[in-house]
């Protein structure tokens, strides 16, 4: 009795540590690809894209707080915002207005196959556009 179930565990055991296999498609290649293939490229282009914003962050954030050292008096004497607050803030928002926004021109293809890759995609092009937005924001030769 002690050895099936003893073998019973085990071949469970074996099956949850087994590594699942996910099919890998060449995003290089996307016209070759089927939907399942560009809704996997459109969220792997989105990941890049967020992966660089999160690269940039930092470097925003330190800008600000620079920019925020150089005007403390301004801050404290008028009681605004300081640039790190306002940049903080504005991210958030940014943030819940892209998944808004790319939730509603999923619904170009709602229910169907093709309405994750269209929100994947549009998120991933307006993070892009974001990028380019707080870098030029934050260029220091632009002030």
């Amino acid at each position: 009795m002690i050895r099936p179930l003893a073998l019973t565990f085990l071949g469970a055991a074996l099956l949850v540590s087994a590594p699942a296999t996910a099919q890998e498609f060449d995003c290089s290649r996307r016209d070759d690809l089927p939907q399942s293939g560009l809704t996997v490229c459109a969220g792997e282009d989105f990941d890049k894209t967020d992966a660089e914003l999160n690269a940039l962050w930092p470097k925003l954030v330190a800008e600000a707080k620079r920019r925020d050292a150089d005007m403390a008096d301004f801050f404290r004497d008028r009681n605004v915002p300081t640039n790190e607050k306002a940049l903080r803030a504005a991210q958030r928002a940014w943030i819940e207005f892209r998944d808004r926004q790319c939730e509603l021109e999923s619904y170009e293809a709602l229910g169907g196959s093709m309405q994750p890759m269209l929100g994947a995609a549009c998120k991933a092009d307006m993070t892009q556009k974001r990028i380019a937005e707080l870098s030029t924001l934050f260029d220091e030769s632009g002030r």
